[in-house]
């Protein structure tokens, strides 16, 4: 593995297997591949217990959930200038896997030949349905009751939903996928937390909150001083807990703290499947119809009803994008009660039908 001696390095730089049969590197020691170099130093007593992580890349996976996992890995062997990680990467063919923004990345090698020792991990992103086979699912299901702790960094909750290890645990995916993974998945609800660790299921919402989630294990295996150390390499300023929530808070996302708003829009968003009732929500909040709409049109400029097909088109768009579902379908799941009343409203606010957006008119 090939390091920098600055606080990044180059993902397109991990070799292969077979680019690794030379006899030169074959001799490779593990400092040599997994420690770089480095000014800054911090003393850790004792003879720690290394841990071996396993990435397997799906196609489309996100770079951002992927390095800011493995970076903050390497910054704690360059720190400590002891192995504490070692990684390696691997794809469904041994092939390079072409993340989300074109990128492709090179692997070690298919994950049928693998027999990782510590923790697994499946990096997804975006359209992940379908993306984990069958085959995957199995081998995921085999670690795991074999006392391995397996993982999924921004989507991939979906390959271990498919492997039956979700059931009964806390998890957590990225916030624009739930409402696809709903549909696939309507007995289990993920999170909406940065990261989750429920025993021996490591979770995370992708982006930086993978970074999140390695500094939480840096700290809890290696000790908090290193773990503000790695934090300082990675310039982050603050680390968020596992607890922390992944978007803006609602107040925030509307730009008012406005109780009786806040709770009005709190609930149509609960009920985004059923029809309007905004006489409910009023009886709910002890206001009346009227009431609620002046709330509405003075803090966000529009109505209750504007408000609510708003949100139930991103829905549609959510599910018309990550999902195979039919316009019909998506639809229904939106809470519209016509197709041609979802097709004319998507179309007038996204400028194209929801069939030419989907994957069937994709």
């Amino acid at each position: 593995m090939a390091n920098t001696l600055c606080g990044c390095s180059t993902l397109m730089q991990h070799a292969p297997v077979s680019a690794m049969l030379a006899a030169d590197e074959v001799r490779m020691t593990d400092q040599q591949k997994y420690v770089a170099k480095g000014s800054a130093h911090v003393k850790l007593s004792g003879k720690p217990e290394s841990i071996d992580v396993a990435f397997v890349l799906l196609p489309k996976f996100t770079m951002l959930a992927f390095s800011s996992a493995i970076e903050p890995m390497r910054m704690a062997n360059q720190l400590t200038q002891k192995v504490l990680f070692r990684w390696t990467v691997w794809s469904d063919d041994g092939q390079p896997v072409a993340c989300s923004n074109g990128v492709p990345v090179v692997v070690d090698g298919a994950w049928s030949q693998a027999k990782p020792e510590g923790i697994v991990f499946v990096v997804s992103g975006v359209e992940p349905e379908g993306k984990a086979s069958v085959a995957l699912g199995d081998w995921l299901r085999g670690l795991w009751r074999r006392g391995r702790t397996v993982g999924g960094l921004c989507t991939g909750a979906y390959a271990l939903a498919q492997a039956g290890i979700l059931k009964g645990r806390r998890f957590t995916m990225h916030w624009d996928n739930t409402t696809a993974f709903a549909e696939n998945f309507p007995d289990l609800e993920p999170s909406r937390q940065v990261f989750s660790i429920d025993d021996r299921v490591m979770t995370c919402a992708g982006g930086v909150a993978a970074a999140d989630m390695m500094l939480k294990l840096i700290s809890d295996r290696f000790g908090a001083e290193l773990g503000q150390e790695v934090m300082n390499m990675c310039l982050l300023t603050q680390r968020r807990d596992e607890a922390d929530s992944q978007t803006a808070s609602l107040a925030t996302r509307l730009g008012t703290r406005h109780d009786k708003l806040l709770q009005a829009a709190a609930y149509l968003e609960a009920r985004i499947e059923e029809e309007l009732d905004l006489d409910g929500c009023a009886a709910h909040l002890n206001l009346s119809r009227r009431q609620i709409e002046r709330l509405f049109n003075r803090y966000l400029g529009l109505t209750p009803v504007r408000y609510m097909n708003d949100l139930r088109l991103a829905r549609g768009r959510a599910l018309l994008a990550e999902t195979d579902m039919k316009v019909t379908d998506v639809a229904v799941a939106c809470g519209y009660a016509s197709t041609s009343h979802f097709s004319k409203s998507f179309r007038k606010k996204y400028g194209v039908s929801p069939y030419r957006f989907s994957h069937f008119g994709g």
